[in-house]
């Protein structure tokens, strides 16, 4: 059997498959090692790279509008709540959601990145925040070429760091995965992680950022590839649920899956049923933003002989 071209993350919830022998799948891999994983996603919506590939949600969206031909898997092996993912700058006269507008915010990497995209959702839906009253302000390109974005996204601010142009006062707040130590930065919703479980148990909605996605050519030769994906997946997830269970020597990533499990329950939910209401947000937000022309149903987005996986 030829082996799969695959590039997907190292985390709990992928080791035992990265680690299992072939046979135990009924698959062959080629793993191929990329780090950070998100340089995977670039070359596989640019060259199509790998057969699978780890996609973050709003790339696939985007690639999809733009005719890529990829198609998803329902396995989804990174999410977490982003209510932390929007920060100001302490002493700035940004002290809430609504102050975000008629000003210039930045964005960490490109506008379609999915933690952006669910930090102005939630700044949106929640809080009330007009999103085009805000120039957001994009550090990287985007990683699908092709994208064109509204017209209030700049990207004057390329290849800054967004910790950086906050502690200089260039901007006053931003949104994505903002890394710093400095007290001069803060989130800008109080108490985020309490925000997140409060909003879930509201709406149902946890939040999904990474999916699998397979090239069509492959699927077309090989269909029941992603019913076998799916399954390994499954297994591997199994394996690291019960590791969780067990509770030893258990890593900060483990201990935050777990923390998450007590708000949701399942922390790493697959399928299309299971994820509807996450998938529906996911869809409305990126049509809102800008991100897709137009919504589409949630089954739409994986591949046929995937959608009624469980």
């Amino acid at each position: 059997m030829e082996p799969l071209k695959i590039a997907v993350g190292e985390y709990g919830l992928t080791r035992a498959l990265k680690r299992a022998p072939a046979e135990s799948t009924g698959l062959a891999f080629e793993w191929v090692e990329v780090e950070p994983i998100t340089a995977a996603m670039r070359r596989m919506v640019r060259a199509l790279e790998f057969d699978v590939c780890e996609m973050a949600v709003a790339t696939y969206l985007c690639a999809r509008a733009q005719g890529k031909p990829i198609a998803g898997i329902p396995v989804f092996v990174t999410r977490n709540f982003h209510h932390r993912a929007a920060v100001r700058r302490v002493g700035s006269d940004v002290e809430t959601p609504r102050d975000l507008e008629g000003r210039k915010v930045g964005v960490v990497r490109g506008y379609t990145v999915t933690t952006g995209r669910w930090a102005r959702g939630s700044l949106a839906s929640e809080y009330g925040v007009d999103l085009g009253a805000v120039a957001w302000a994009a550090t990287d390109d985007e990683h699908v070429l092709e994208y064109r974005p509204p017209s209030h996204v700049d990207y004057g601010f390329r290849g800054r760091s967004v910790e950086k142009l906050l502690l200089a006062g260039e901007i006053d707040a931003a949104v994505g995965d903002v890394r710093s130590r400095s007290d001069r930065i803060a989130p800008l919703i109080p108490d985020p992680q309490a925000a997140g479980a409060a909003w879930f148990r509201k709406t149902g909605i946890y939040p999904l950022n990474h999916m699998v996605v397979v090239r069509d050519d492959v699927l077309e030769r090989r269909p029941e590839i992603a019913e076998r994906l799916f399954r390994a997946f499954q297994a591997s997830k199994e394996a690291y649920l019960a590791q969780l269970r067990a509770g030893d020597g258990l890593s900060p990533e483990d201990e935050a899956a777990n923390a998450l499990g007590a708000v949701v329950g399942d922390p790493f939910p697959f399928g299309v049923e299971a994820n509807r209401k996450a998938l529906e947000a996911v869809i409305g937000f990126a049509v809102d933003q800008g991100i897709s022309p137009s919504a589409v149903e949630a089954e739409e987005l994986f591949a046929e002989a995937a959608r009624g996986l469980a």
